[in-house]
């Protein structure tokens, strides 16, 4: 029986082998597929501003040579009229004057014409590509997370089978894993210092153009650079220091979120009312659970400062003997709450599902109450001791 285990243990661990060698070896085929798509995305995006910038530059020609072309115009009439003051050849010079104008203008607009289709098609180009680009790099992001799941879950078959027998030690392995961490940190680098690098990039081009055609253009453009690539170090920064709050470790939970909501309000100018209510100590010895109602609040918080055009927020932590109870309220927008239960997971914010999982982790519960124009409330209560998950959305 035993020899009997190893030689399918053995087999299984061969076929998982060939599986992740098979994914590995898809994931950078894609990968080299997204990275040639943002290539000529970036490339497109340039060529699209040196149009434009030729556009105006033609729509100026063309107001000018129509002035130029209505007087001409009213000169020949004026010179065809008096015979008694203009002679025959002021006539036919007026005439060849409108002639070459008329011709001169017709071009240009055809200029224009050809210059404006090939900006719109452009830009459907672009957009498409965008379309793409996107499907891309979220394909890629799902290949890696199935690479790892596998990678890290069958790397030792046996153990995996034996921890499978303790569901709840299996369940808390999987959450701890980590892979919704790593998809938002995955997300912030993409929708911030990715994008902002890739727009920086697309900003030097443009200088580099504009420098031969309009110094002007060109300085003020760098000036764009320097702010945006201040704003990408900052962004940057605020990643590395979210990645893991080390304040935790040092000072606890409650001075770690009083730090974090006074920079909240520093940077977003939104007021918070923090209130603790608490019949017990406040430092809490599970690190798992003070480090996930720190990310609760942090997402929380992240989502009216994103979404929500709150000018007010109310946080409330509660501790009793048996659980924690934290309820985050604000006068913002709120949103649909019954178009939001229709969606499936994968279409739900980001920030709410990372708030889902936590709540999961911490074996609590989960209720939002939001209507729109009449803000959002999210209650969250986590027991001290493991007890059945609830999430309620």
């Amino acid at each position: 029986m035993q020899r009997w285990r190893y030689i399918l243990i053995n087999k299984l661990n061969e076929v998982f082998d060939k599986v992740l060698s098979s994914i590995n070896e898809s994931k950078t085929e894609i990968f080299e597929i997204t990275e040639e798509i943002h290539n000529e995305y970036k490339e497109l995006q340039i060529k699209i501003e040196i149009i434009k910038e030729k556009v105006q530059n033609i729509i100026k020609e063309v107001d000018g040579l129509e002035v130029l072309e209505k007087n001409s115009r009213k000169k020949l009439l004026k010179v065809s009229r008096d015979f008694t003051v203009y002679t025959e050849l002021d006539i036919h010079k007026a005439y060849e004057e409108a002639n070459i104008l008329q011709i001169q203008l017709n071009v240009k607009r055809e200029e224009e014409k050809k210059l404006l289709q090939q900006r719109s098609e452009m830009e459907i180009r672009l957009k498409r590509l965008g379309e793409t680009l996107d499907k891309a790099e979220n394909l890629t992001s799902r290949i890696s997370i199935v690479e790892e799941f596998l990678g890290s879950t069958f790397k030792d078959i046996h153990s995996t089978v034996e921890d499978m027998k303790q569901s709840h030690i299996f369940g808390r392995k999987i959450i701890n894993a980590q892979e919704e961490e790593r998809k938002r940190i995955a997300r912030e680098i993409h929708d911030g210092p990715a994008q902002s690098l890739a727009g920086l990039v697309i900003k030097a081009e443009i200088c580099n153009k504009l420098l031969d055609i309009d110094t002007d253009k060109a300085r003020v453009e760098l000036h764009e650079l320097r702010e945006c690539t201040r704003e990408s170090i900052k962004d940057i920064r605020k990643i590395i220091y979210n990645l893991r709050p080390t304040a935790i470790d040092d000072l606890g939970l409650i001075p770690s979120l009083e730090r974090y909501i006074e920079n909240f309000e520093n940077e977003t100018k939104i007021p918070i009312d923090f209130t603790i209510f608490s019949k017990n100590d406040l430092n809490l010895n599970d690190s798992i659970k003070n480090l996930s109602i720190f990310r609760i609040i942090q997402e929380a918080l992240n989502n009216i400062a994103k979404h929500s055009k709150a000018t007010n927020v109310k946080v409330n932590i509660n501790i009793d003997e048996e659980n924690i109870y934290l309820d985050i309220m604000d006068n913002g927008i709120g949103f649909d709450l019954e178009s939001v239960k229709s969606e499936s997971r994968e279409d739900r914010g980001f920030g709410l599902l990372n708030i889902e999982e936590r709540v999961k982790l911490l074996r609590g519960n989960l209720i939002i109450e939001t209507e729109k124009g009449k803000g959002t409330l999210i209650k969250v209560q986590i027991p001290t001791i493991d007890k059945k998950v609830g999430v309620e959305i």
